[in-house]
């Protein structure tokens, strides 16, 4: 059987870790945390309940879900106008499409969160076989649920699974899942990285597509692909 790609999303497809924490910060404000950018790095890739959470409850503040409604508010505001598109994905998608290959997106962001960022970046759900929320699951990313919910909906099993993770929290999930991991370099340092072990390392998702094809049968022999050959937006 051929491989599976499993995507995150934030850190990975977009640019959006400093949109989020830019919300968070602005959100957790009002409700009197003086929350430091720094503060959040322990929890990123961990799902908003505990990227926002985790920080509120450091500062002696009990968690409340209309924190995170109110965080997600002040995201969709400014998310179209601040969020950053990484270099190679849309090339890396429209590859995939083009070679067959099958690919999910499971990120543990809520769905809201999730339509935002693919507008605010002109990627087409339509890209993904699937998409897997954190509503989706119980355990959020370290565990490995939302990784082995996506290679459920993909019927594929996890040893054919080639997950692609920016965050530390993600890489565990993936390694916990039984599945390959390419870790990108847009959140944490190599080093910092390298600690997780994953199966490879990459600064952006050009080196992705070339690890791929280097490294898996499914893509021997293949050459670049024009972004052309991905749907576009009407």
């Amino acid at each position: 059987m051929g491989i599976t790609v499993l995507f995150d999303m934030d850190g990975v497809l977009v640019d959006s870790e400093p949109v989020i924490n830019k919300a968070a910060i602005l959100g957790l404000a009002e409700y009197g945390v003086k929350a430091e950018p720094s503060d959040f790095i322990p929890f990123i890739g961990a799902g908003e309940d505990r990227y926002i959470g985790g920080v509120a409850e450091q500062y002696g503040v009990s968690f409340r879900k209309e924190m995170k409604d109110r965080v997600y508010e002040i995201y969709i505001e400014i998310v179209e106008e601040e969020i950053a598109r990484f270099e190679g994905v849309q090339e890396l998608l429209a590859f995939l499409l083009t070679k067959e290959i099958p690919c999910a997106l499971a990120s543990s962001a809520d769905l809201i969160k999730i339509e935002a960022n693919l507008m605010a970046a002109e990627i087409l759900p339509s890209a993904f076989q699937t998409i897997v929320s954190g509503e989706d699951v119980g355990p959020k990313k370290p565990a490995p649920d939302i990784y082995l919910c996506a290679a459920q909906r993909m019927n594929a099993m996890p040893k054919d699974c080639v997950v692609v993770e920016d965050a530390l929290n993600g890489i565990q999930a993936a390694k916990a899942a039984g599945m390959r991991c390419i870790a990108l370099t847009t959140s944490f340092s190599r080093a910092e990285i390298e600690q997780e072990a994953p199966d490879f390392i990459c600064s952006d998702c050009f080196e992705v597509l070339e690890i791929l094809k280097n490294n898996f049968k499914d893509f021997q022999g293949a050459g670049r692909v024009s972004v052309d050959l991905l749907p576009t937006r009407e």
